[in-house]
């Protein structure tokens, strides 16, 4: 990624911040393109609907502006959804009351589809909080496999640090984001979330991780311990060893968008970890 997309990229997030902290009851739910059709089917080839979670400080619009249009051109039904809210900013509320809100997100669009599972892609803390609506609050039945880029699965030892532009307070509960001190290494919540494991019995897992990740650290802490059967973890660079991408702009890389659309298109299991993406 060149240093002008990477500044283009900060400044847009400097300026959704700001606009979000100032307005934050005027906050519109905007789906990103490809997302949310109630209407769509799913097809023989694509049983399972698609659900796209967001990461922390994200909205489902900006998170999956690229992913979401992938998934539903290859034929997918593709939903979206925000979660979190705290004073206008999404994904930031605490991790187990954020799962909560996958609940009744999850039974829409079984019934609107007619599905009788969903697989989840999620990016982040996206990735990881489905793990909690699977573990306790009996979602598993329902997910045929969880798709994480770059999750916060056992939580980091950096520092989930929010725009300054409208948090400037690096206490991050009491600035309202209980969601960046949930996904601190060895909190409270992820004692509880990891306490049953890494998996429960039914749903398959694909982790994708980049090793220049500078949010979640160390990268390799995505990781999940399973079988093969149950369980890859799937490293970006060592499928293209020339790849950049860091943890923000992971869901927008090419070689992650094949990586998720191989792992959907298992019928059963999670993505084949031979699987070898084009390297762009």
């Amino acid at each position: 990624m060149s240093l002008l997309t990477r500044a283009l990229s900060a400044t847009a997030a400097a300026v959704l911040a700001t606009s979000l902290a100032a307005a934050p009851s005027q906050a519109v739910e905007i789906s990103p393109p490809g997302a949310n059709d109630w209407s769509c089917k799913p097809s023989a080839e694509h049983p399972y609907p698609v659900i796209l979670v967001p990461g922390t400080f994200e909205s489902m619009e900006k998170n999956w502006s690229t992913l979401s249009p992938y998934l539903k051109s290859a034929g997918y039904c593709v939903y979206a959804l925000n979660y979190g809210e705290t004073n206008g900013v999404y994904a930031t509320g605490p991790v187990a009351e954020s799962a909560k809100e996958l609940v009744p997100f999850v039974d829409a669009v079984r019934s609107a589809t007619g599905a009788k599972q969903v697989d989840l892609v999620g990016h982040s803390q996206g990735g990881m909080m489905p793990r909690y609506y699977m573990g306790f609050l009996g979602g598993a039945k329902y997910v045929h496999q969880l798709v994480g880029i770059a999750p916060s699965n056992h939580g980091t030892e950096g520092l989930i640090v929010p725009p300054p532009a409208f948090v400037p307070d690096p206490d991050f509960a009491g600035a309202g984001c209980a969601a960046c001190a949930d996904q601190q290494a060895g909190s409270p919540f992820m004692q509880k979330l990891n306490s049953i494991g890494d998996t429960v019995s039914g749903p398959s897992y694909t982790v994708i991780s980049t090793v220049y990740d500078e949010v979640v650290i160390p990268y390799n802490s995505q990781f999940l311990s399973g079988t093969a059967r149950r369980v890859t973890n799937i490293t970006i660079q060592d499928k293209c060893p020339a790849d950049v991408f860091e943890h923000d702009q992971t869901p927008n890389d090419p070689v992650v968008h094949q990586i998720v659309a191989h792992a959907l298109g298992k019928a059963s299991g999670p993505a084949d970890p031979a699987y070898q993406p084009a390297c762009i």
